[in-house]
């Protein structure tokens, strides 16, 4: 009996693993090779489903969306976070204040604050374009441009998920040695040469975390098109994700579904390893 203890004790987390996620990715990769609408019974087609991913010109412009959005929504978020921790990480009266401002965005339903800036970024009745209506500005067609859209989009996520970052930011500042400054301040360092050669390498392990995990947020875009635009216009706020729903949900083509997800899983990987070989050398 001794001998099955173990086995017992980690039975349950090698049941959920099994079920909830090595059943998952292999039935994923199976359906890859198929074709299935969940009624009729899977059909196997070898590889046209991926033959048809590298001939689906939606799917690339969706991914380009994705990535453009990856290109405004992780420096944007990065700097924002970095230096509202350096200003919480100063005395300053109410810092538990702001710092609970700061993070509340992240724990309010993403439908709720999508809803909200889709009332702010309003084209006629939005309180922005009334703002620089009435300082006598044009308005800004800020969901409805194809130019602009996604950017629109992209500061909104920013304002929503700051405050996480800020909050792994300020842990990271937290942990840097006072001496190092000191001994900079003798050595008549400026305030940049401080940064750079004294925080960013300490607070790397935190910056690489952000990163990884901006990245991943970033290209798990989905509610924010999906209830402000829909994807328009034009399809310019299609996001990745979005499409892999709109194929499995909307239109039950499960085994392209799984082709664009698995694929679409790889990409992802692919950027992160980018991300750990760059970010580590900073």
């Amino acid at each position: 009996m001794k001998k099955l203890t173990p086995y017992l004790l980690v039975s349950p987390y090698v049941l959920h693993f099994a079920v909830f996620v090595a059943f998952p990715v292999v039935f994923s990769i199976v359906l890859t090779f198929h074709r299935w609408n969940i009624i009729s019974p899977m059909e196997y087609i070898g590889l046209s489903n991926y033959e048809r991913l590298l001939h689906d010109r939606l799917f690339w412009q969706a991914l380009w969306n994705t990535i453009r959005f990856l290109l405004v929504h992780i420096p944007l978020q990065i700097v924002v976070a970095l230096g509202l921790a350096e200003l919480l990480n100063r005395t300053v009266r109410g810092a538990a204040f702001f710092r609970a401002s700061f993070f509340l965005p992240v724990i309010v339903s993403g439908v709720v604050v999508t809803i909200l800036w889709q009332q702010l970024l309003g084209f006629n009745a939005g309180l922005i374009n009334r703002l620089l209506t009435d300082l006598h500005l044009p308005r800004v067609a800020w969901l409805d441009d194809p130019a602009i859209a996604m950017y629109s989009i992209a500061m909104m996520a920013t304002w929503k998920n700051v405050g996480l970052y800020v909050i792994l930011f300020l842990v990271g500042l937290q942990s840097v040695p006072e001496q190092y400054y000191e001994a900079a301040d003798l050595e008549g360092a400026t305030t940049w040469q401080k940064f750079r050669y004294i925080t960013l390498p300490i607070i790397n392990p935190t910056l690489f975390t952000v990163v990884v995990l901006s990245t991943i947020s970033g290209f798990s875009l989905f509610i924010e098109p999906y209830i402000m635009t829909e994807g328009g216009p034009l399809n310019s706020t299609l996001s990745a994700v979005m499409y892999i729903y709109k194929q499995a949900f909307q239109y039950y083509h499960m085994g392209y579904s799984a082709t664009l997800g698995f694929c679409f899983a790889l990409i992802i990987l692919f950027v992160v390893i980018i991300q750990r070989k760059y970010v580590e050398q900073v």
